[in-house]
This record gives structure tokens, C-alpha cells and sequence, in this order.
């Protein structure tokens, strides 16, 4: 496991915190998770570049559905 120090303001250091608090998690739980999703997010959209690409449309749509399951309104 890796350590990483980030330097941030005080402020949104501060809302972070109230963010974990409510989520009832620490603050390296909420980064962790942030990360998680900000990575699947990306290799979502990679695969969507990848499949139009190639000419595949219904990959694509397929993927954009993917997208809106797991991160569309909530």
C-alpha cells in the first residue's frame, strides 16, 4: 500500500471531512473510494473511445448504458 500526502485548503479539507463523516467513513476511506470511481469512470471512457474506434456502434451504446447505470442520476 502506497502513502500519498496531498496538500489542499483548509476549507475543503474541512468540507471533505464533514463529507466523510456524513458517508461515515474516514477521510482516506472517501479519497480511496473517489479514486475507485474517478478510475473506473476513465476506463469506461477508454473502452468507449476504443470501441468507436472500431467502428462499433453498438459496443458503444452499450458501454454509454454501462455509464448511465452506474453513474447517472441518482
Amino acid at each position: 500500500m502506497s502513502v500519498v500526502t496531498l496538500r489542499i485548503p483548509d476549507d475543503k479539507h474541512a468540507r471533505l471531512k464533514e463529507l466523510a463523516e456524513s458517508r461515515n467513513v474516514s477521510v482516506n476511506r472517501l479519497f480511496d473510494e473517489l479514486a475507485t470511481v474517478a478510475l473506473a469512470q476513465h476506463d469506461l471512457a477508454m473502452q468507449f473511445r476504443a470501441a468507436a474506434a472500431a467502428g462499433d456502434p453498438q459496443r458503444g451504446l452499450a458501454l454509454l448504458d454501462k455509464l448511465d447505470k452506474h453513474f447517472g442520476p441518482q
